[in-house]
């Protein structure tokens, strides 16, 4: 039998380490948020349309806003769909899930640093000493080991990787958010080729009844050759512009295929199908500056790479302090292998231990300081990561509110150069003005009306633009 007395000293020490561990500090500094001045509304925000009326004008307002679905507000259910698939099926966005899963296993590794760690062994060994024969040793039990966080250094460890999979966690969101922008962009695109297209056609038949009529007019002898030159290569001028639009379409379907995980013409069949550009609309809430802090998932990375950073500094710090460890040991030998499962043949050892480093030439001293500085550098990449955001954001509402004024301006011009051919077709059947006349007033009304569909596509993206900035397409936990 062992007595109890024979315990009491372990005991003893084993519960004054445990005092230790309850009363100990958690060495290094506390994370705390920064604080930052943020602006108190946006420079380029509006109450009222920024152009006279049009089709198009869209508001831009600093009421508080749910960004979740943004790609709603366009009313178009295509557009819905592809993001809905999206989600389900972008291969960048399932890299970011398993990284979540990652840094949680990280965690659990850390975290077990707070508990024992038991090990089982066994092993025979044969010896000989001098004169005396060989001998035989069976040896079977358990070791443990149990290292008591004192001065908070596993904390610390738990701590920056509770923060690890927040940063995780962002980047999945911030890959989301970046994912919904990509397949709208790209399908705003696809709608505005589509659109280029048909203005091109519109105008080729023009044109081409246009230099029908020129070689009427050539054969009756009212007009040189000249005119029905210059009619012949306007035509094949326009009409090498159609491949390019075609191609470009093309494109941006396998784009928008591999966006949703899937071969490049798995969308042909479904998106070849000619659809307007979706109206973007009336009023765009967008919020205070003050809410990206909590919106974007980029500011919100790099506030949790911060705080990962701070408590890291931590674990370098408790480097510095004793490290208390209870260890034992538990189990059989003999000189036989019965003797294993024989009681008898115990032995068992258990005691308290501390190490405290004493000279190791400043590398624990430099430990701190590195990992003070990555602390530092992480504060001023979380404030310029913040002043980026503040810009795209700003860039994003003027960029908006010019191309209203754009598109206004192009409204006009496209109703004008329409008046134009009109007029100059008439003078030119009745033989009052030149055909050059004629190809001005078409090559203008051609330019005017595809600026026009541009100018539809860049407000669509545009607006997009500025969704992404303000770091929609998630929704905050309440």
């Amino acid at each position: 039998m062992i007595k109890s007395t024979q315990f009491r000293p372990v005991l003893a020490c084993a519960a004054t380490i445990y005092a230790l561990a309850i009363a100990g500090c958690t060495v290094g500094p506390d994370y705390h948020r920064p604080k930052e001045n943020m602006p108190a509304t946006w420079v380029g925000a509006t109450t009222q349309p920024t152009t006279q009326p049009t089709t198009r004008t869209s508001v831009t307002t600093i009421e508080s806003t749910v960004l979740r679905e943004w790609w709603t507000s366009f009313h178009d259910a295509t557009l819905d769909s592809l993001i809905g698939r999206a989600i389900e099926s972008n291969l960048d966005l399932k890299q970011a899930e398993l990284r979540i899963r990652q840094a949680r296993a990280a965690r659990a590794v850390a975290a077990s640093g707070l508990w024992p760690s038991v090990d089982a062994s066994a092993s025979y060994r044969r010896s000989r000493s001098g004169g005396a024969g060989s001998a035989d040793l069976y040896q079977a039990g358990f070791d443990a080991s149990w290292e008591i966080d004192v001065f908070g250094g596993v904390r610390r460890s738990i701590e920056a990787a509770n923060a690890d999979i927040a940063v995780a966690i962002e980047d999945r969101r911030d890959v989301l958010v970046t994912l919904l922008s990509e397949v709208a962009l790209n399908y705003m695109d696809l709608r505005g080729f589509q659109r280029q297209i048909i203005i091109a056609r519109r105008n080729l038949e023009t044109e081409r009844r246009s230099l029908d009529l020129t070689r009427r007019r050539a054969a009756g002898g009212f007009v040189s050759g000249l005119d029905v030159a210059n009619a012949e290569a306007e035509v094949a001028s326009n009409e090498s512009r159609i491949p390019l639009l075609e191609q470009n379409v093309q494109q941006v379907i396998y784009s928008l295929s591999i966006l949703l995980g899937r071969e490049p013409a798995a969308l042909l069949d479904e998106l070849t199908m000619v659809a307007p550009i979706p109206t973007t609309p009336p009023a765009v809430p967008i919020g205070l500056p003050s809410e990206l802090l909590l919106r974007r998932p980029d500011i919100r990375r790099a506030e949790a790479q911060l705080h990962a950073a701070t408590a890291r500094v931590g674990v370098a710090t408790a480097d510095l302090f004793p490290r208390f460890s209870l260890t034992g040991s538990l189990g059989t030998s003999g000189s036989q292998p019965k003797n294993l499962v024989d009681w008898d043949h115990r032995f068992w050892s258990i005691g308290p231990s501390v190490s405290w480093p004493i000279f190791n030439a400043g590398k624990i001293r430099a430990g701190i300081d590195v990992q003070t500085a990555i602390q530092e550098e992480t504060l001023v990449a979380y404030r310029s990561t913040i002043l980026s955001a503040l810009g795209d954001v700003e860039n994003a509402l003027i960029a908006y509110a010019k191309e209203q004024q754009h598109q206004a301006s192009l409204n006009a011009a496209v109703t004008a150069n329409r008046r134009a051919v009109d007029l100059s077709t008439q003078l030119y059947t009745q033989g009052q003005t030149s055909f050059l006349d004629v190809l001005l007033a078409q090559r203008s009304l051609l330019g005017s009306e595809d600026a026009l569909v541009q100018s539809e596509r860049t407000m669509a993206t545009n607006l997009i633009a500025l969704y992404k900035a303000l770091g929609g397409g998630w929704q905050i936990s309440p």
